[in-house]
C-alpha cells in the first residue's frame, strides 16, 4: 500500500499547487505576485540550483575509470574492436555521448527481468523494454518542441523556425465542429504525444510490481505536475478562451525585464504558468536533473583506456602511510615471540667476549 500513499501525497501536493493559484488570483487578485514575483523567483532557484548541483558533482572524486561498456575493448590489431561502445579515446566518447543524449542508446538496450513459474519449473526471463524507450523518446522530444513553440510568446518578430515547427507539429490538425457556438482549434501532435507518454510512464510505475515497490512521492510528483501543465495548456487552446495578446505582453515584459501585468488574462493561464514555475523550481532538486547529470557520469564520459594509460585521481591528496618495514621494526620482537615470520632477523646482542675483542 506504500505506492498508494505515494500517489495520494503527490496528487494532494499538485492539487494544492493548483488551489493556491486559483485562490491567489481568482479570489485575492494577486496578479502581480503570481505573474511577476513567482516566475522570477522560480528562474533564480532553477539557475542557482543547477549550478550548485553541477559544481557539487564536478567536485566528486573519480578514483577509477568505470565506463560502462558493451563491446570489445581495443587490444591487439587483429581483434575487431567497438570504438563507440568501448571507446579508446575522446573521439569515441563524444560519439557515444551524442547518441546517448539524442537517441537514449542505453535505454534502447534496457531489459527487464521477469521471474516466472513454468511447467518445467521456475525460470528467469529478460524482456526488452522497447515501450519505455519509445515513451521516453516521445516525451522528451515532444517537450522540446512544445518549449520551442512557446518562443512565439517571448520574441517579436517570431523566428522562422517557430513557424516551421508549428506547421509541422500541426499537420494533423482538423476542423472540429463548433461546440456551444465556438470553433475549437485542432490539437498539436506533440500535445497528444506528451500526454500519452506521461500517462504511460505513470501506468507503468503502477503496473510493474518491482517499480511500484520502489516508487516514492518524489517519483509521482513531477509526473502529476507535467500532466497538470499539459492539461491546462490543452484546455486553454481548445475549450477555455484566453487573451493571447495579453499573455504575450506579459511574457515579453518578463523576458525583457520590463514586467507588466495586463488585464484580461484568465485564471486558467495563471494556473498553467504557476505549475510551470513550480516544476522548474523543483527541477534542480529532483531526478529530473539527469538532464545535466548525464554529462558528468563517469560511466559515460570516460574512455576505457586503463590498460595502457594509468588513471590518477586528480583529487588525490598526500596520505601519511606506515610501511611494512617500519611496522616490522616496531613489532619485530613481539612477532617472533608469537611465531610470526619476519623479513629481517634481529641483530644478536653483543656478548662480553665480543666486547673484549672490540676493545683489543
Amino acid at each position: 500500500m506504500n505506492f498508494i500513499f505515494s500517489i495520494v501525497v503527490a496528487a494532494v501536493a499538485v492539487g494544492l499547487v493548483v488551489l493556491i493559484h486559483w485562490v491567489g488570483v481568482g479570489a485575492l487578485d494577486l496578479h502581480w505576485f503570481f505573474g511577476i514575483c513567482v516566475p522570477y523567483t522560480a528562474l533564480i532557484i532553477f539557475i542557482v540550483g543547477i549550478i550548485y548541483r553541477v559544481i557539487d558533482w564536478a567536485r566528486s572524486p573519480v578514483p577509477f575509470r568505470i565506463p560502462t561498456t558493451t563491446g570489445q575493448e581495443w587490444s591487439f590489431p587483429w581483434i575487431k574492436t567497438n570504438p563507440i561502445e568501448n571507446p579508446k579515446g575522446m573521439g569515441g566518447v563524444i560519439i557515444r555521448m551524442f547518441f546517448e543524449v539524442l537517441t537514449f542508446r542505453s535505454l534502447f538496450r534496457h531489459t527487464r527481468m521477469e521471474y516466472r513459474n513454468t511447467e518445467t519449473g521456475p525460470k528467469i526471463d529478460y524482456e526488452w523494454e522497447k515501450w519505455l524507450w519509445l515513451a521516453a523518446l516521445a516525451f522528451h522530444y515532444s517537450f522540446l518542441v512544445i518549449f520551442l513553440r512557446h518562443f512565439r510568446f517571448f520574441m517579436e518578430p517570431v523566428p522562422g523556425f517557430v513557424h516551421l515547427l508549428e506547421s509541422l507539429d500541426g499537420f494533423m490538425q482538423m476542423g472540429i465542429a463548433p461546440l456551444s457556438g465556438l470553433g475549437i482549434p485542432g490539437v498539436y501532435l506533440t500535445d497528444m504525444l506528451l500526454m500519452a507518454a506521461v500517462t504511460y510512464l505513470f501506468i507503468r510505475r503502477i503496473y510493474i510490481p518491482q517499480i511500484r515497490y520502489i516508487s516514492l512521492p518524489a517519483d509521482f510528483f513531477p509526473l502529476f505536475l507535467i500532466l497538470a501543465l499539459g492539461t491546462t495548456g490543452i484546455l486553454m487552446r481548445c475549450l477555455i478562451r484566453t487573451d493571447i495578446t495579453a499573455v504575450k505582453e506579459l511574457a515579453m515584459g518578463l523576458f525583457t525585464f520590463k514586467p507588466v501585468v495586463p488585464d484580461g488574462i484568465g485564471v486558467i493561464f495563471y494556473i498553467h504558468f504557476f505549475t510551470l514555475c513550480v516544476l522548474i523550481s523543483y527541477f534542480p532538486f529532483s531526478k529530473l536533473m539527469h538532464m545535466a547529470g548525464i554529462f558528468l557520469s563517469p560511466t559515460r564520459n570516460l574512455a576505457n583506456n586503463s590498460r595502457f594509460i594509468r588513471h590518477v585521481n586528480p583529487w588525490n591528496y598526500a596520505v601519511k602511510f606506515h610501511t611494512y618495514e617500519a611496522y616490522e621494526d616496531d613489532f619485530r620482537e613481539k612477532m617472533i615471540e608469537a611465531g610470526l615470520p619476519v623479513d629481517k632477523q634481529p641483530e644478536p646482542e653483543p656478548t662480553e667476549e665480543s666486547e673484549d675483542e672490540n676493545k683489543e
